[in-house]
């Protein structure tokens, strides 16, 4: 049994001060009043939830700063595309699971407790197997066992390279399955997971997107989840709409209401460019938008329509897709400043009246925890303890009420207030700092070392 003091927590009853939080099993097992602390509990200024970091491509933290220079003629999503691919043909086993251990330490430092790492990495470079089929999938458990992140793993599915069947190519035959290699690919890292995982790992599925399949794989492909996460890439740019609606005959979300069971097990990544009838039909199925900002940002992908979907009662969770860069406040300040820019307006990301820092913080903690499969991303009792603590008293914001201090974390601040967080009850940072953090640093830098020779 551990035990936590916190001056103040944010439970599910809202705010309470000197509490007294229990953990056993890797859940929470007591919250309550404190007076005084046991002289065996760890102290903290301030509990929170921690978040559920739900859309990762952990190999992409190490492209971070190569794609920014400008070419000649126009720069977009599908030209950084293609600068991805010729950097992953060069990337090995060992470099990838060093990627993603750092990758994953620096979300547990941001405030993010669990991680949906969505896999479609599976090949050697030109597209054979491995002599073992899952071996980079076996790279991401390694990594999240050093790391002891949450995790839920999301092997892709990715047939096609493009809308209508295209053939794949280039660096898109590392991503290669068949439908039948595909659910054998999905069952070994179940057993991995069951064998050498934490109990709190979850494994689903993910349809890349539908440029990626055709759209008779859905039906052999919701039944391989069972009653795991589904994810898909949808509706991230203009022109993967155009191209979806000249094949299919309908727009990517309107296409997928229609024809897949879509419900909260689901997880529509991005869903950027909707009509008003789509974002609120998307709203009412129950599914989560996986809305990963700052990427939607740095790639021009463009603003998700906020005000409808939140409206209409949507739920939303956050991701940090390509880890250009891994700051969970950040993520949730660009969220809403991308609503200000289009609308020129304030304080919109709110269904309602009210602080918009705590609706989209307490928001996005339950709708990433649910698109993760969690039963986390608020503090009760049987919950994953799934917490982050953070410090209330720096300069930022020691002056902000309790009604204030969530907006100060949107607004106001960075992640180097994080001061501790536990993933499913594992204390993976103290005092700022992950307790891995010098072997997993080195690590990286002679990963990449290797890997630059190698460019």
């Amino acid at each position: 049994m551990q035990e936590i003091f916190a001056a103040r927590a944010l439970t599910k009853e809202g705010w309470k001060q000197d509490v007294a939080l229990g953990i056993d099993g890797g859940r929470i097992a007591f919250l309550r009043g404190a007076q005084t602390p046991s002289s065996k509990a760890y102290r903290v200024d301030t509990l929170l939830p921690a978040m559920a970091n739900l859309h990762s491509h952990s190999f992409q933290r190490a492209m971070a700063g190569m794609t920014e220079v400008r070419a000649s003629g126009p720069d977009s999503f599908w030209t950084w595309r293609r600068l991805m691919y010729q950097f992953i043909d060069h990337l090995t086993p060992d470099q990838m699971e060093a990627i993603a251990a750092l990758t994953f330490m620096e979300m547990q430092e941001a405030g993010y407790a669990a991680v949906g790492e969505f896999h479609y990495v599976h090949n050697q470079s030109g597209g054979a197997q491995y002599d073992v089929q899952n071996e980079l999938s076996e790279r991401i458990f390694a990594a999240a066992r050093q790391t002891g992140i949450g995790l839920t793993h999301l092997p892709v599915l990715y047939r096609y390279g493009g809308a209508n069947t295209q053939p794949l190519s280039g660096g898109q035959h590392r991503f290669a399955n068949s439908l039948d290699s595909f659910a054998s690919l999905v069952a070994k890292a179940r057993d991995s997971a069951q064998e050498h995982m934490p109990d709190d790992t979850v494994v689903g599925i993910a349809p890349h997107s539908l440029r990626a399949i055709a759209p008779s794989d859905l039906a052999q492909l919701v039944p391989l989840a069972g009653d795991a996460p589904i994810h898909i890439h949808i509706a991230e740019q203009p022109n993967e709409v155009s191209e979806i609606q000249a094949w299919l005959g309908a727009r990517p979300v309107e296409w997928l209401l229609d024809n897949a069971p879509v419900d909260a097990q689901w997880c529509l990544v991005h869903a950027t460019h909707m009509t008003p009838g789509e974002t609120s039909a998307l709203a009412k199925s129950g599914a989560v938008a996986g809305l990963c900002p700052i990427t939607e940002a740095n790639l021009g992908d463009g603003p998700f329509d906020a005000p409808t979907f939140l409206r209409e009662g949507g739920a939303f969770g956050i991701g940090s897709d390509s880890n250009v860069r891994i700051s969970l406040s950040e993520e949730m300040r660009t969220l809403e400043y991308s609503q200000r820019l289009r609308d020129l307006s304030r304080n919109i990301s709110i269904a309602g009246e009210g602080s918009v820092g705590a609706y989209i913080f307490t928001h996005a903690a339950i709708g990433g925890a649910r698109a993760l499969g969690r039963k986390a991303g608020t503090l009760a009792t049987g919950y994953l303890a799934d917490i982050m603590a953070i410090d209330s008293t720096v300069p930022a914001l020691c002056a902000l009420s309790e009604d204030q201090l969530l907006d100060g974390l949107v607004f106001a601040t960075d992640d180097r207030v994080v001061t501790d967080s536990w993933s499913a009850g594992r204390h993976c940072v103290a005092g700022g700092r992950h307790i891995a953090r010098d072997d997993i640093i080195a690590r990286y830098a002679s990963a990449m070392r290797a890997l630059l020779s190698s460019l």
